[in-house]
């Protein structure tokens, strides 16, 4: 069977001539007479064959502009994570940007020894992992997915929510003797200082 061609169509694999998407400026090319004059015995025709034909090719352009748009940083050291690279998971990426975002928003900083900061979001990161919630890694819990589902203690816990109380140390008030300067800290250093941590264990 010969698809019916205009100089705007291209033909589709059932050889149905299907119009041009929509182009950046919105004017669409050919028009709509070669769809449904040609339709593949036994197969959807007219108006739903359309449809579907649209969105299939829709899917597929999305798919190909997915794979073409540059990652971000952080993405790019995740996926290098996913892919088995020495780069910190994508989870312990995450949590390092959570606790810089909320850290600026609550006007709280990290703890002057970077130390302290990395082993906390380690542990979150951990946890987010292994229980889908970053429960806060520095208390003792009888059952941990019990206390995740209550989400008392999921970071940002009631206690920091409602008091700005850290039990952890990671988001620290200005009057706090414990305080250093910093509200940000890299992925790559939270990794480094945590595998050196073990190493002193």
């Amino acid at each position: 069977m010969s698809a019916v061609r205009c100089s705007s169509c291209f033909a589709s694999p059932v050889g149905v001539a299907v119009r041009q998407p929509l182009a950046r400026g919105g004017a669409r090319g050919g028009s709509l007479a070669a769809v449904g004059a040609v339709g593949a015995p036994g197969k959807l025709s007219g108006g739903r064959f359309w449809a579907r034909e649209q969105l299939r090719i829709s899917r597929v352009r999305a798919a190909g502009e997915a794979e073409a748009r540059p990652a971000s940083e952080a993405e790019a050291k995740a996926e290098g994570a996913e892919d088995g690279g020495d780069g910190p998971s994508k989870s312990l990426i995450q949590m390092t940007n959570f606790s810089e975002r909320y850290a600026k928003n609550t006007g709280t900083y990290f703890c002057s020894d970077p130390g302290v900061t990395a082993v906390v979001i380690k542990g979150l990161a951990e946890h987010k992992d292994t229980l889908g919630a970053p429960l806060c890694p520095c208390r003792h819990y009888e059952d941990k997915e019990a206390e995740v589902a209550q989400g008392f203690w999921n970071c940002p816990c009631v206690p920091m929510r409602e008091r700005k109380e850290c039990h952890c140390m990671l988001f620290l008030t200005e009057d706090n003797p414990f305080r250093g300067d910093e509200q940000t800290i890299d992925p790559n250093e939270v990794q480094s200082l945590t595998e050196e941590a073990k190493g002193a264990l």
